[in-house]
């Protein structure tokens, strides 16, 4: 199992960082995993709602069945998915109002047979720099 944190502090009120945040339109602008959806993208997430999602990590892509565990507009968003060889996955992104803007935060947490080990490191390691590359870009679309 592998679980990584990462938040960044951002220069903009919590409503306009979920604007972005939280916009499954926008992933491709900064979430660096995100590859591709599968099917229609989302125009807006609502609780047990269903997308398919291509993500890559260590150069693997895998589609990830996400179901919305909880949509708490504009504080909170947690999606669950189940991949391909049983690799499951939870994000929870949230924003935070703070001193000089925002916060925004990624919680993820991947589990699976395959999570162990050498390889459970690996992915640990390699989520925690792309997510916070992730909220670099964040940062800049946020700003722009």
């Amino acid at each position: 199992m592998g679980s990584i944190n990462v938040s960044v502090d951002l220069p903009a009120a919590p409503e306009d960082v979920w604007a972005a945040f939280a916009d499954p339109s926008t992933f491709e602008r900064w979430l660096t995993i995100h590859t591709k959806w599968k099917g229609e993208v989302p125009t807006e997430w609502r609780q047990g709602a269903q997308v398919d999602e291509v993500v890559t990590m260590l150069g693997m892509a895998n589609t990830i069945t996400w179901t919305v565990v909880e949509y708490d507009a504009p504080k909170q968003l947690e999606i669950s998915g189940t991949g391909m060889a049983g690799v499951k996955v939870r994000f929870t992104l949230s924003v935070e109002p703070a001193d000089t803007g925002s916060t925004a935060t990624i919680d993820a947490e991947f589990t699976g047979s395959m999570i162990v080990g050498a390889l459970g490191k690996a992915v640990e390691k390699d989520a925690h720099k792309n997510l916070s590359e992730s909220l670099d870009n964040l940062k800049e679309l946020v700003a722009s």
